[in-house]
């Protein structure tokens, strides 16, 4: 069993929403970190547990219950290096440290990216979060996407932070560019989990997660929509997967995407923007939570980075020259 020699690495309950799955595949959706044989030995050993106990994998979920994870020691992290790689830092306390993260920088290694991540980052701004799991990484933003998350730098601020994720009072706002021309903004609830054959991918399906995104209008062009998503829910590639089920996928989404979408009579200056643009149209603009020390309100923004703010300016330069 664990020793009490530290905080564990987590510690929140089990959200509702996984009521009625197994044990198994509710632990793996709540701690996507590790794999379902990682999670299955540490329960068995007893570094995982649920309300103390160490029920078979088989158990079904209830919801609410204790799930409390002590990393062994020797799957920490694999003892990640520190790398001087500047950070764009929002707001920093003795508790959190909240930043804008640039598009093209991954959160933490992994498969392909052995280093150069924003963990070796912030192992290098400041050691102590070595301690922590992850570096105090709590969300994650895909490679390719930009803007403000958050970082915990003590235990309790990433208990604390964990558990107000999981019980969605942390406030997510994106932009992004959609292809097709959006009537109105809506909302789409489809559950999310992993494509049947590409495990790489995300896709909807009957039984996966339960995830909801909200989206609205910024401005229309002649064959894209500038949007402002929410997360109800966060779901990995959430808002590129739930944007493709709609059929209005994001410009330059290499996975999600479809073929660029030219309109007619556009200039040799406006195709090479949009065939330049080779990433996911998506920012992550906005985050509010509560503190998890203070308890005060708080919240962030994140600009545009250029080549958003560019593509933009592109699109409605087009639809200007086309107007009427």
């Amino acid at each position: 069993m664990p020793a009490s020699r530290r905080e564990p690495d987590f510690d929140a309950p089990m959200p509702v929403e996984y009521a009625g799955q197994r044990l198994d595949r509710a632990l793996a959706g709540l701690l996507p970190d590790y794999s379902r044989s990682r999670l299955q030995r540490w329960l068995t050993d007893g570094d995982l547990t649920v309300d103390g106990a160490t029920p078979a994998r088989k158990t079904a979920v209830a919801g609410g219950e204790r799930i409390r994870l002590f990393v062994p020691a020797d799957a920490q992290d694999e003892r990640v290096a520190p790398e001087p790689i500047a950070l764009d830092i929002v707001y920093e306390d003795d508790a959190i440290l909240v930043l804008d993260k640039p598009a093209g920088l991954v959160m933490h290694p992994g498969a392909g990216n052995p280093d150069g991540t924003l963990q070796n980052a912030l192992l290098a701004h400041d050691p102590s979060l070595a301690a922590l799991p992850r570096a105090g990484i709590v969300h994650r933003l895909d490679k390719e996407t930009s803007g403000i998350l958050v970082v915990a730098k003590t235990f309790g601020a990433h208990k604390q932070l964990v558990a107000d994720l999981a019980a969605r009072t942390v406030k997510r706002e994106y932009e992004a560019v959609a292809v097709g021309v959006m009537t109105a903004g809506g909302h789409v609830d489809a559950p999310i989990d992993r494509h049947p054959v590409d495990r790489k991918r995300m896709a909807v399906r009957e039984f996966g997660r339960h995830a909801v995104t909200h989206y609205r209008v910024i401005n229309r062009y002649r064959a894209h929509t500038h949007i402002r998503c929410q997360l109800e829910t966060g779901r990995t590639h959430q808002i590129r997967v739930h944007m493709a089920h709609i059929r209005y996928p994001l410009l330059g989404d290499p996975v999600y995407g479809r073929r660029l979408a030219l309109p007619r009579d556009s200039t040799d200056v406006f195709t090479n923007v949009l065939r330049g643009f080779r990433r996911q149209a998506l920012h992550a603009a906005t985050l509010g939570l509560t503190h998890p020390e203070s308890g005060e309100d708080m919240q962030w923004q994140a600009p545009r980075p250029i080549d958003f703010d560019r593509l933009l300016s592109a699109l409605a330069a087009d639809a200007t020259e086309h107007a009427g």
